[in-house]
């Protein structure tokens, strides 16, 4: 089963779940919104991904944080401290299978090879 984290506002986050739909693949939506993730699922994804993959720098959410806080997020353990702030930081949608991170952001061509 598939679980996929994102905003359910999001266009891309909509785009992923309606292919998913149209391949008739079952999965679990977990919506930022409503509940975000623990530090502790934070922590598991920053440790099978670079942070930098997690954390998305070109977000609304990061642009508008202040400069100097910013500036501070130079690892995992100091984005797990930024990313609670505000949940859409995280790039989506963000997918599980069996507990590990297969995809992170909506690519279709990604998607057709990891999901077949």
């Amino acid at each position: 089963m598939l679980t996929v984290y994102g905003i359910s506002n999001c266009d891309t986050v909509r785009k992923a779940l309606k292919w998913l739909d149209k391949k008739g693949l079952s999965y679990s939506f977990f919506d930022y919104k409503v509940q975000g993730p623990s530090n502790a699922q934070l922590e598991t994804w920053m440790q099978q991904k670079d942070w930098t993959e997690i954390l998305n720098t070109r977000s609304t959410s990061w642009r508008e944080l202040p400069q100097d806080l910013k500036d501070s997020v130079v690892d995992a353990a100091s984005a797990i401290q930024v990313i609670p702030e505000n949940f859409s930081m995280i790039k989506r949608p963000l997918v599980e299978q069996d507990g590990k991170i297969i995809l992170l952001g909506f690519d279709q061509a990604q998607w057709e090879a990891a999901l077949k």
